[in-house]
């Protein structure tokens, strides 16, 4: 019988590669600066078979004094399947018995919308369908054609930022961020977001350096100032969107459309199938999803999160309930702040 495998941090990128899985939400770079955020202790879990693998990395965190509990970071994640025909189930079986011998008590994650992995889970975790998430579909489709398959209420605060003078460009591997952060800092204050958002300077370091080649930055300027800017992860053929920062002025102007417009347009130009945009906050569809969605209204994808329980009777005494409830927030012993990671950034 075969076992689920911890993979050492430097092993990681390569298992990865040999077996054909390269999103960046998956790399070792992308975990690290997860866990310097706060959300754990990053996990590598790889299960191989003779036609196929399954590979699921996830951050590990203290759950009272004797237990764990694993999830996704910010952003997307989950088993994610490999080959002819990989050995899910088996992937499953052995992942419920490494959590019992780790003592871990729940598992969480948020599937990545493209990639579909949802599917794997179907019968093994509780999946909850939350909304959507916008796959801007940029391959083939020249700067008219994005525009004629806008929402016409973002065709013409684009075309209004365009008269207005707002310039915009895009910087693969960037190797400063000190703009972008005072801008971002500017918009988090301006919107009133959580603590959490509000990150240290070695998270930002560790963007430019261990993430730098993933990297994709681009400003708005109007008259020299810099007015809107967004800082994207580069995973071909996914180009995705990770962080965004506008001032008043620009949100005046609609410098935000036009940027997100110039940096579809670029993705198009370089090979890029997708500019995923992500969803709204939590991943619901709400004023943030809207926008997005507006963008390209065929290009929603479902989104789903997977939940589960491998230790009832610790899930129960850390929780203070009776029962084991899947709904709501997952799992229940964790505060609000704590989970404030979990939802999608806050957008500009």
């Amino acid at each position: 019988m075969s076992e689920l495998m911890e993979v050492a941090p430097s092993a990681w990128d390569g298992l990865l590669d040999r077996i054909g899985v390269g999103d960046v939400y998956l790399r070792r770079a992308y975990l690290e600066s997860a866990s310097l955020l706060g959300q754990g202790t990053p996990a590598y879990l790889h299960f191989g078979g003779d036609s196929g693998d399954v590979v699921f990395p996830a951050l590990a965190r203290e759950a009272g004094d004797s237990h764990r509990d694993l999830a996704t970071p910010m952003g997307y994640g989950g088993p994610v399947a490999s080959g002819d025909e990989p050995p899910t189930a088996a992937f499953f079986d052995a992942y419920e018995r490494w959590c019992t011998t780790n003592s871990v008590v729940s598992t969480f994650a948020r599937f990545h919308p493209v990639l579909e992995n949802q599917r794997l889970a179907e019968g093994h975790w509780r999946l909850e369908h939350i909304g959507h998430s916008i796959g801007w579909r940029v391959e083939g489709r020249g700067p008219d054609e994005l525009l004629a398959g806008m929402d016409s209420h973002h065709r013409r605060v684009v075309r209004k930022a365009r008269a207005a003078g707002v310039e915009v460009g895009v910087e693969e591997s960037p190797e400063d961020l000190g703009a972008f952060v005072l801008l971002y800092e500017e918009t988090m204050r301006r919107r009133d977001a959580s603590q959490f958002y509000f990150f240290l300077d070695a998270y930002w370091e560790h963007l430019t350096g261990a993430l730098g080649g993933s990297l994709v930055r681009a400003d708005a300027h109007a008259d020299g100032e810099l007015v809107a800017s967004i800082v994207c992860l580069a995973a071909p053929p996914l180009l995705h969107y990770h962080l965004g920062a506008s001032s008043e002025r620009g949100q005046a102007l609609g410098a935000n459309h036009l940027l997100f417009g110039e940096t579809a347009a670029w993705a198009g130009e370089h090979g890029f199938s997708r500019f995923h945009l992500g969803g709204g906050v939590g991943g619901f569809e709400d004023s943030l999803y809207e926008f997005k969605r507006r963008f390209d209204p065929e290009g929603a994808l479902p989104a789903y999160l997977g939940k589960r329980v491998h230790d009832e009777a610790a899930y129960r005494e850390l929780s203070g309930t009776d029962e084991v409830e899947y709904t709501g927030y997952f799992p229940a012993y964790r505060g609000r702040a704590e989970r404030g990671w979990l939802s999608s950034r806050p957008c500009s």
